[in-house]
């Protein structure tokens, strides 16, 4: 997995014994596999499933999830340890509870993505954690601090945009840091978003298709986009040689880590470290 990750993971508690308690967000998708998974990997967890109530006909399927999530920070809130949420089409790698906790237990945390779309590194700490920006809630952490701020995002949002469609997990970053909290991206994906696009996505201008750019090893089971096709594996590797360009990419044209924040820094070699470490992976 390469010295950068090795000298982040020792430095750090493996994930499983950090957690304290795992929701995954669902409607009606099926979880058996996700929930096998995630026990066998040495977390207690439950799923927390979008009511249908009479007054939801009108909302946007992205704000009925949004309020999915405001259960589990409810949760969260009133937890001592930090807890896990992932969606119900979040695939983790294999041994998922051994991979390290991706910020310092010590700092005022708000949220760290262990599953990242459009990612954006800010700034990396001497143990090699990294400050940063995602979009998506496929898999992450949020800390009892980060997750009772995150209760007040309803009203947010809710006040901005009503209840129609809106991205409301690009604005989570700047939410928690105007309340003085940082947040973290981790080294490499702890799992694949493997859902298929959503329609509500499309119709808004957005592709509603992404993948992770890099994982930390294998999955652990077949991810839904490819479980459905022909050919599982081709499809798989298709989808995860896309995925792997695309970040690649990323890094080469300034979008995860942008020059005036690579000159700004005070080390640079630890953002650049960070940045080419993470796409240096044999796993796809």
């Amino acid at each position: 997995m390469g010295g950068f990750n090795r000298a982040v993971s020792s430095g750090s508690v493996p994930l499983a014994e950090a957690i304290g308690q795992t929701w995954i967000i669902a409607y009606k998708e099926a979880t058996e596999p996700l929930e096998q998974a995630l026990t066998q990997a040495g977390f207690t967890c439950g799923v927390l499933r979008q009511q249908d109530h009479p007054e939801y006909a009108a909302y946007a399927s992205a704000y009925r999830c949004l309020l999915n999530h405001q259960q589990a920070w409810q949760r969260a809130a009133q937890s001592s340890q930090p807890t896990l949420i992932v969606e119900a089409d979040f695939v983790p790698v294999r041994h998922i509870g051994q991979l390290p906790l991706p910020f310092p237990l010590q700092q005022p945390v708000g949220i760290a993505w262990l599953y990242t779309c459009a990612p954006q590194l800010y700034s990396v700490s001497p143990e090699g954690f990294g400050e940063g920006y995602s979009t998506a809630l496929v898999a992450y952490i949020v800390t009892p601090q980060g997750a009772q701020q995150l209760c007040e995002l309803v009203d947010h949002i809710t006040q901005r945009h009503g209840t129609q469609y809106n991205c409301f997990d690009s604005e989570i970053d700047r939410f928690l840091r105007d309340r003085q909290l940082k947040n973290y991206i981790a080294f490499r994906n702890y799992g694949e978003h493997g859902g298929i696009p959503n329609p509500e996505h499309r119709h808004n201008g957005m592709s509603g298709i992404h993948r992770a750019d890099v994982l930390y090893g294998e999955l652990a089971f077949m991810p839904a986009y490819a479980a459905a096709a022909p050919n599982q594996h081709l499809t798989l590797l298709q989808s995860r040689l896309h995925a792997r360009v695309k970040g690649i990419a990323r890094l080469l044209v300034g979008k995860f880590l942008r020059l005036k924040i690579l000159r700004r820094s005070s080390a640079p070699k630890r953002l650049l470290g960070f940045a080419l470490g993470r796409q240096f992976s044999l796993y796809l």
